[in-house]
């Protein structure tokens, strides 16, 4: 070992990298994923409809991100987690009109 190190010294201590709940920014997953068709954060209608003041049930969006519209958008239920889902839920709940 270099410079009188012990393999154990040598060697970077182990971090945790799993994602936590609170790592997790709705609006910064919706901005990368879904703001190219929901314009201006979800609040106008672009390639997809705005998303601002929806009647859609909870159930409804969660299931529209997990398996999309054929045709229209596509699905997202094999690259967000459910608590990905979720925060995206709650930002677009949170969009004003």
């Amino acid at each position: 070992m270099p410079f009188g190190l012990s393999a154990q010294q040598s060697q970077a201590p182990k971090q945790d990298q799993s994602a936590r709940e609170t790592d997790i920014e709705g609006g910064t997953m919706f901005a990368t994923s879904c703001g190219f068709c929901h314009e201006n954060g979800g609040r106008a209608a672009g390639k997809g409809p705005k998303l601002a003041g929806t009647a859609r049930s909870d159930d409804f969006i969660v299931e529209r991100i997990k398996k999309g519209k054929p045709g229209a958008m596509p699905a997202f239920g094999g690259a967000f987690s459910e608590s990905q889902i979720m925060a995206i839920l709650a930002y677009i709940r949170s969009l004003e009109e």
